[in-house]
């Protein structure tokens, strides 16, 4: 008869960390999806209206953008005087920020893309709670375009490392 393998004290810390994480990263997630359809930024009309700044524009999500601004700030002040994040050995951030060509291009796509669509991959992935043909195929086409980049333009000299 075998013997159950025991368990270290550091396994079960490892465990219940790594438990804690996805726990944290479920809430937020629920909030920041929460957050995105009280504000009305799941609705594409409203957020084409928002970027439609020569015709018809609809101010309401500065106010949305203003407050996302407002906690990010706080955030990344509070992160400056931590040693460590709460449910990890170090925080996650790039060794460098360089603004390249590559940086500006995909900027600009993202931001063509959002204007034609009405929708950015955050408020995507909560409108699809609303099975809408459109945000299905929207986030379709998202995932698909991240598995080309990942398989293609990561691999060629210069692609980025993420």
């Amino acid at each position: 008869m075998m013997r159950p393998a025991r368990i270290s004290s550091a396994q079960v810390l490892v465990a219940q960390t790594l438990a804690a994480q996805v726990l944290v990263a479920l809430l937020a997630g629920a909030v920041f999806g929460l957050g995105l359809s009280l504000s009305g930024m799941l609705d594409p009309a409203r957020v084409r209206g928002f970027l439609d700044v020569a015709g018809d524009w609809d101010p309401s999500l500065a106010f949305v953008l203003g407050g996302a601004v407002t906690v990010a700030f706080a955030a990344m002040a509070l992160r400056r005087r931590l040693r460590r994040p709460a449910f990890d050995a170090a925080f996650h951030l790039p060794a460098t920020t360089p603004i390249d060509q590559r940086l500006i291009l995909g900027s600009a796509i993202f931001g063509v893309g959002w204007g034609m669509a009405g929708l950015c991959p955050g408020p995507a992935l909560a409108a699809l709670s609303l099975g809408l043909a459109p945000v299905v195929l929207f986030v379709a086409a998202m995932l698909a375009g991240m598995v080309i980049h990942d398989r293609f333009a990561a691999r060629q000299p210069g692609g980025s490392r993420s």
